[in-house]
């Protein structure tokens, strides 16, 4: 995938650099005009005429003095993260039979057992695993745990620190109790945490779950998200939300949700969005943010072309460029 993506942007003349960190951000008003970046070369600063915040966290609007806000309205409290690993030689027949037999697809019952009998030693309760391309290797989306900071360095060390230790119990826990996983052994453990949300921009608009419910129809929609509303609690890591009829619908992607407040040439794609914190749910993963990263780089090339602004791009052009790009942007073509 990496190498597939080093041509494609080749083949659009896109001037790249590769492990290089935002750092700092000049601003005259309300508009950016350079970046301040980091790499093996040292401190550089860019001149910009539109900026993309894709850093997921909100760090470039953060750093730009746009208003935001972190976490749980009323205490800032963040989603659970989780650090994937991945485990190879795993009896995948056996481990189904267990599965069918029990119904239990992520052993909460199995585990509660185990934990009353002084079988399991790992502080996740549950369990999550898919295979991934070949049979035998699998996916573990475990473990889960809350109190971390995704945007503080510091906590994002513990956050690591606990996660690492957590998939050793984990893992012992599984060996032990488990069928399929005796001959298993751990393949691989993600460099980075699994972060569910930060920073949310506040824009002028923000998406509400009432607004979603009442079926409004929006002239601006850039994609759309079909994923459930998960946003695990933030206290309390095995309990999955639920939000009543909001669930049963298809969740469209405003263009104006990306736009922050005061930054005229910023914009936010990803998690980082105007919205209630409950819609991070369905908005919050890869799909979604694929087609919101999409819209924002076509509204840039506008910005860039017309020296304007996010929030005087032509949205119609913007719904029509995408559309020739093959994105989803009308209900009918769903």
């Amino acid at each position: 995938m990496a190498c597939f993506l080093d041509e494609k942007v080749s083949e659009a003349g896109v001037d790249f650099l590769l492990n290089t960190q935002f750092v700092d951000v000049r601003l005259d008003r309300n508009r950016i005009t350079h970046i301040v970046i980091f790499n093996k070369s040292g401190l550089m600063v860019v001149p910009v005429k539109a900026v993309v915040d894709a850093t997921g966290d909100g760090d470039v609007a953060a750093r730009s003095g746009c208003d935001f806000v972190k976490g749980r309205e009323e205490d800032g409290v963040q989603s659970s993260v989780t650090l994937e690993f991945h485990v190879d030689d795993v009896n995948q027949e056996a481990l189904a039979g267990y599965i069918d037999e029990n119904r239990s697809p992520r052993f909460q019952e199995q585990i509660d057992q185990w934990c009353r009998q002084g079988k399991w030693k790992a502080a996740s309760k549950y369990l999550i695993t898919v295979q991934l391309t070949e049979k035998g290797v699998m996916m573990g989306n475990t473990p889960r745990i809350d109190g971390v900071d995704g945007t503080d360095g510091r906590s994002i060390t513990r956050g690591l620190v606990q996660c690492r230790k957590e998939i050793q119990d984990l893992f012992e826990s599984l060996k032990h109790n488990v069928p399929g996983f005796e001959q298993a052994r751990i393949k691989a453990v993600a460099p980075m945490l699994g972060v569910r949300e930060t920073r949310r921009i506040r824009g002028d608009y923000q998406f509400t779950v009432a607004e979603l419910e009442s079926g409004r129809e929006f002239e601006d929609v850039v994609g759309f998200s079909s994923y459930g509303w998960d946003l695990p609690h933030s206290t309390k890591p095995t309990k999955r939300p639920t939000y009543g009829k909001s669930r049963q619908f298809l969740t469209p992607i405003p263009y104006r949700i990306m736009l922050p407040r005061p930054v005229r040439n910023l914009i936010c794609p990803g998690r980082m969005v105007s919205v209630e914190r409950v819609l991070l749910g369905p908005l919050r993963v890869m799909a979604p943010c694929f087609a919101m990263g999409q819209a924002a780089g076509t509204a840039a090339a506008q910005v860039v072309d017309d020296t304007s602004s996010f929030d005087t791009v032509n949205i119609q052009q913007l719904r029509h460029d995408l559309r020739s790009q093959g994105a989803i942007v009308d209900l009918d073509a769903i």
